[in-house]
């Protein structure tokens, strides 16, 4: 899938209310999910003990964390669109977030997002709030909906 580009923030503020592309299938893989549970310390073995997720989860296998989730919502973004003036961008923060349905290691996730609204900021900034919903291939439920905001830099 090839993003969306746009010349700079004049030309991107025509997104709003509209949807961004959809993303690119990603796996999730247990090495993937034992990287984050070192990075947050969350080593909760529903999460990266394989043998006893197989036998003691309802899930059957291990499950990445939920803030895993939200925290590849700046990467899926970033294969949606460009801005080519871009000079730098900053994660904002989160409105709503909610992670409906586990996901299973081995899973495969992509991003659907809609540019909910744009704001001016001063030094030739933007603040970009997104619907973001990240679906899980085959399952109905979700894994993430959020409500992502980030700040761009011209």
């Amino acid at each position: 899938m090839k993003p969306l580009e746009f010349e700079n923030f004049k030309e991107f503020k025509t997104m709003v209310g509209k949807q961004l592309p959809i993303g690119s299938w990603y796996i999730v893989t247990q090495e993937m999910i034992n990287d984050f549970a070192n990075a947050t310390l969350d080593k909760q073995w529903i999460h990266i003990d394989e043998k006893k997720a197989q036998t003691a989860s309802p899930f059957k296998s291990t499950i990445a964390h939920g803030f895993m989730s939200v925290a590849m919502i700046s990467k899926l973004l970033e294969d949606l669109f460009v801005i080519k003036s871009i000079k730098m961008g900053l994660n904002y923060g989160l409105n709503k977030v909610r992670f409906p349905n586990p996901v299973p290691v081995n899973s495969q996730l992509r991003m659907l997002a809609e540019v909910k609204e744009i704001e001016d900021l001063e030094n030739n900034g933007i603040k970009i709030t997104f619907s973001c919903l990240i679906e899980i291939k085959g399952q109905e439920k979700p894994a993430c909906v959020a409500e992502f905001l980030c700040a761009l830099y011209e």
